[in-house]
């Protein structure tokens, strides 16, 4: 599958926040890319503010445009806030689960370790980042050395990590069980989506 593979840092420096994860160089180069990055007062448009929301969320998560406005569109068929469903389903896809259990130290290197087959879940073996879960569903690590070393790696690494409140960590059996949905309160990713959903409405 397709996904972004440029520099992370100049996009990072472009939205002014960790878009990748924890960055030293955005702490010492605080301002956008370019020669006029620390001066600009350049004015943005409607359209460009609507734009850059949405794609710093693109960005996050990981998703090429055409997987992501997907995304958005099967948000918009469901009941409740199309904003916060759409983030729900953003949050709940597996590669995002294992990133958020600490089994990855990124969204892109959890979207690896689900592809690589270490993950199961409620049982079964599941190689497809995409894939949704649902309350009650169980995730775990592959019983399997190299599959448990490399989550026990990351898990010290990703320490100060807190797992998310809809969700259930146990360290011992490297699993995951998910209590609930998450609901906006849950879901820190820096974006006002509601721009998102005027940006989409556009069109």
């Amino acid at each position: 599958m397709a996904r972004y593979t440029g520099p992370t840092t100049r996009i990072s420096r472009r939205f002014g926040q960790p878009i990748f994860g924890t960055n030293k160089s955005l702490e010492k180069r605080n301002f956008p890319p370019g020669i006029h990055g620390p001066r600009s007062r350049r004015k943005f448009s409607e359209y460009a503010v609507g734009l850059n929301e949405k794609q710093k969320l693109r960005y996050m998560y990981g998703l090429m445009e055409r997987q992501f406005r997907r995304t958005f569109e099967a948000a918009k068929k469901q009941r409740g806030i199309t904003g916060e469903r759409f983030l729900q389903l953003l949050e709940t896809r597996l590669d995002s689960v294992v990133y958020l259990l600490g089994w990855a130290k990124s969204r892109q290197a959890a979207r690896q370790f689900v592809n690589h087959g270490h993950i199961r879940v409620n049982g079964r073996k599941v190689d497809i980042s995409s894939y949704t879960v649902r309350p009650g569903d169980e995730v775990e690590v592959r019983n399997a050395t190299s599959s448990r070393q490399l989550a026990t790696r990351n898990i010290e690494e990703t320490r100060l990590r807190n797992t998310p409140a809809w969700m259930t960590r146990q360290d011992e059996s490297f699993r995951g069980i998910i209590n609930r949905l998450p609901t906006r309160e849950d879901i820190e990713p820096g974006v006002n989506e509601q721009l998102i959903v005027e940006f989409y409405s556009r069109f």
